[in-house]
């Protein structure tokens, strides 16, 4: 086989995968894994994939790529709104929760807006503003704001986390795959995603099925951080099968 035709059999992997992984592809191709690192190194120069550790994504599936907030909300908009259903049904009355920045959890937050003796920590001012004039009590947790999410992050943000004890998070992830785990393009994000994670008892990422097989810039936490997942039924099945097998609770919308 030429190299550019192997290539050209890389690349349609990967549209139907969503990932590939240098060792099975060596083993595919019988050929020897720095071969396929040289095709994927193409490949990325070429701006036809975007080179992973180990392997490589779709171009479009970016590490750095940190799209804004009205940007996301005309995606998945459908199974965003079910996944935040489901969550609305894990929360009881008098519960403290805490929602991270990201249009799902925002769809959790109008979603509990109308509850009574509820208390909502969020580092998001826009969910913030949604629930004034709710029933919910609300705690924002102070910070720098980051324009693109509307999310508030750095140590004042860590601070008031770690002074605090919630109930149940729901996490938002631009990331999730089963091996590396939960991850996001911004590293402040991701600390202050890490201090919600310390600070609740159940951890609940939700995200929509094409999270994963992503991994962006900055590592939030491993899939063991994670006790309930909520999610499509778009995931793909070898993902929903390793996660069941560490034990984390999978509901699917």
């Amino acid at each position: 086989m030429l190299n550019e035709e192997r290539r050209r059999a890389i690349l349609e992997i990967l549209r139907r995968e969503g990932r590939v992984l240098v060792a099975d592809l060596a083993r595919h191709f019988r050929t020897s894994q720095v071969t396929i690192r040289k095709d994927l190194e193409t490949l990325h120069a070429q701006g036809r994939a975007h080179r992973t550790h180990g392997g490589a994504l779709p171009a479009q599936a970016s590490a750095l790529e940190d799209p804004t907030l009205k940007q996301k909300e005309k995606l998945h908009r459908k199974e965003k709104l079910q996944i935040a259903a489901a969550a609305a049904r894990m929360v009881m009355e008098g519960q403290v929760v805490i929602l991270d920045s990201g249009t799902t959890t925002t769809a959790i937050a109008l979603a509990l807006r109308n509850r009574k003796n509820l208390t909502i920590v969020t580092n998001a001012v826009n969910i913030a503003a949604e629930l004034a004039g709710s029933a919910v009590e609300v705690i924002l947790t102070g910070g720098t704001l980051r324009k693109n999410s509307f999310s508030l992050v750095g140590p004042i943000a860590e601070e008031t986390l770690h002074r605090l004890n919630a109930d149940i998070l729901f996490l938002g992830v631009d990331g999730f795959d089963v091996h590396y785990g939960l991850s996001t393009p911004n590293l402040l994000e991701a600390k202050v995603n890490r201090a919600m994670i310390e600070v609740a008892r159940v951890t609940v990422a939700v995200c929509d099925s094409s999270k994963f097989g992503r991994r962006t810039l900055s590592a939030i936490a491993p899939p063991t951080a994670v006790h309930h997942l909520i999610t499509d039924r778009g995931i793909p099945k070898s993902d929903l099968a390793a996660l069941k097998k560490t034990g984390i609770q999978v509901t699917l919308v």
